[in-house]
């Protein structure tokens, strides 16, 4: 998502199909594993509730990043312009960048996750799948 977000807010030429193509590998993949990921840390007992929480991201997103920091900076452009409508890439171009930082952020925050939930998993997986008998017990 960082590179996808820098790569339109760079808009060189022929960037925007790539970067669209690459967005929507990202949210394929984000959604894809938002499933399992809530399940495997959190457990199914209140499966329903964290999913939809989790699910909260997407219009919340939109509301901060699309309707108003994104308004606010088109706006501003547009005033620097002396226009009612701006033109060019710097239109949109600080939007894209936050939102890259802002992916950063959530980068570094689930390799920490990683990092704090990886000793549970060495400790269910050390001798192997424990959902398939293993060679020794036959």
């Amino acid at each position: 998502m960082i590179v996808t977000f820098l790569l339109y807010a760079s808009s060189l030429s022929g960037s925007l199909y790539a970067a669209t193509a690459l967005l929507g590998i990202c949210f394929g993949v984000q959604f894809g594993v938002m499933i399992p990921t809530a399940s495997e840390l959190f457990g199914l007992k209140h499966f329903g509730i964290i999913f939809n929480f989790m699910q909260l991201g997407n219009p919340i997103g939109a509301l901060l990043f699309c309707g108003l920091l994104a308004g606010y900076v088109y706006d501003t452009e547009a005033g620097k312009q002396q226009r009612s409508h701006c033109l060019g890439p710097n239109c949109f171009r600080l939007t894209f960048l936050v939102l890259a930082g802002v992916s950063a952020f959530g980068a570094f925050l689930n390799m920490i996750l990683t990092i704090r939930i990886r000793p549970v998993y060495q400790m269910l997986y050390a001798a192997g799948s424990f959902r398939l008998a293993q060679a020794s017990d036959h």
